[in-house]
């Protein structure tokens, strides 16, 4: 894309750090309420590919690659409800990430809300749910601006570099 689009995090930078600080205290408590990396990144490559978002997907593609996914199961993510790899919670946290994707539609159902909270605890529940209202904001922030997602070389394809951050600043387009 040559377009150039404003850059939030780089235009407004304190309100991007604000954003990074509240995703560090998300994965905090994920962590603290029993909610691995394995499924916080399924659920946040759901939200990022339901909303189009590429450069969050591949963020969250090679943190689940460091977190122990393999390649199919990360192929089977977009298509859940018809792969028999995931395991209730995933599936129960897939649903959720969904919920939340496209809230403005039905909100949380009680039939999602049942299900979800069926599967996990009140403090696994509110853990991801705060982790799907991170990714989503961050979507808005990063396809709002048109991020770049260039083409990898070959060997940054077999041995991907997981950021620093919790979600890296790409660089401003000319």
């Amino acid at each position: 894309m040559s377009e150039k689009r404003v850059h939030l995090s780089k235009t407004e930078p304190a309100a991007y750090q604000a954003l990074d600080a509240f995703a560090r205290t998300v994965g905090e408590i994920c962590a603290a309420n029993g909610i691995d990396d394995r499924l916080k990144e399924i659920v946040m490559i759901h939200s990022s590919q339901l909303n189009g978002c590429s450069f969050c997907t591949r963020l969250h593609v090679d943190r689940a690659l460091k977190a122990g996914l393999d390649t199919d199961t990360l192929m089977q993510i977009a298509t859940w409800r018809e792969s028999d790899v995931f395991s209730d919670r995933e599936e129960a946290a897939l649903e959720l990430a969904e919920a939340f994707t496209f809230i403005a539609e039905d909100g949380i159902s009680d039939e999602v809300y049942d299900r979800v909270g069926g599967v996990f605890t009140e403090k696994e529940y509110a853990a991801l749910s705060w982790a799907c209202v991170s990714i989503n904001a961050f979507n808005r922030v990063v396809i709002a601006g048109r991020y770049p997602v260039p083409p990898r070389q070959a060997q940054e394809q077999a041995q991907p570099q997981p950021p620093t951050e919790a979600h890296t600043q790409p660089q401003a387009q000319a």
